[in-house]
């Protein structure tokens, strides 16, 4: 075996556009994992989101990552080994820049999303994590202020033709200060400076004690870029975003078995 541990992007990478997973993904898992393989979901999503289709997976033990890495969690337990945040000050800082140029925003505190307003956006977005958004009646930053929540990450929704321009504004602003990255083409994250799939990497490697040339990952979209430069084996689907094909082995598009392709052909 090449890799002993395979971190797996879930959105766009294992999941097909229709939201399913396939069968031949799932068999590839279980036969990596016969074999004594370590495989891991690592992913922006909230933990109440992905922790439901991890079964679909064959995953009941082991660990998951989400929230880009601030969050690792035993999967069998739900006990939290990892649990990083922004400070108050800083969960207050990106929201309040947020909302005073009239954007989308969620903010995700534990196993909670809170919006600042109901649209098809929301609905779309609460119809594929499983999720349902919380709207205050009141600006999100008073009721964080309110409540004093532990805000994990921060995100601006916006049509794809406006998410460059997005991008650059909160970069223009919090580039040093914040990681800002696209998981989708509808979504600019924040998040605090070190919370980046890459952590995960580093997490990971130093619990099973497998040395980073022994980890695998593979993913679709720029957050998944910080974890594909850590790993040994850099693996990016044929739909992933160009920026990550120049630096990883591309194999199939997520509709066609990638994360299989790159099990069987490299990983094993």
């Amino acid at each position: 075996m090449r890799y002993s541990l395979f971190l797996s992007d879930f959105d766009g990478t294992l999941v097909r556009a229709d939201g399913t997973i396939s069968k031949r993904n799932v068999d590839m898992i279980a036969e990596y994992r016969k074999r004594g393989g370590i495989f891991a979901v690592c992913t922006g999503r909230m933990l109440s989101s992905i922790r439901q289709r991890l079964k679909e997976l064959g995953l009941e033990e082991g660990l998951v990552v989400a929230f880009q890495g601030a969050q690792i969690a035993d999967i069998a337990t739900g006990k939290l080994l990892k649990d990083d945040a922004f400070t108050p000050e800083q969960a207050m800082e990106v929201v309040r820049f947020l909302e005073e140029r009239g954007l989308h925003v969620h903010v995700y505190a534990g196993e909670d999303l809170y919006a600042n307003r109901r649209n098809a956006m929301l609905e779309a977005y609460e119809k594929i994590c499983g999720v349902k958004g919380i709207v205050p009646e009141i600006p999100l930053s008073e009721m964080m202020r309110a409540n004093s929540l532990r805000v994990v990450k921060a995100l601006a929704m916006c049509p794809p033709e406006e998410q460059r321009a997005v991008k650059a504004m909160l970069e223009e602003r919090f580039k040093d200060e914040y990681f800002i990255t696209n998981s989708s083409e509808w979504l600019v994250e924040i998040m605090p400076k070190d919370q980046t799939k890459a952590a995960a990497i580093g997490f990971l490697g130093e619990y099973y004690n497998i040395p980073k040339e022994r980890i695998a990952a593979i993913g679709d979209q720029e957050n998944d870029l910080p974890m594909i430069r850590a790993a040994g084996g850099k693996f990016a689907v044929e739909n992933a975003v160009e920026e990550l094909k120049r630096i990883a082995t591309v194999v199939p598009s997520c509709e066609e078995d990638g994360v299989a392709y790159a099990i069987e052909h490299y990983a094993l």
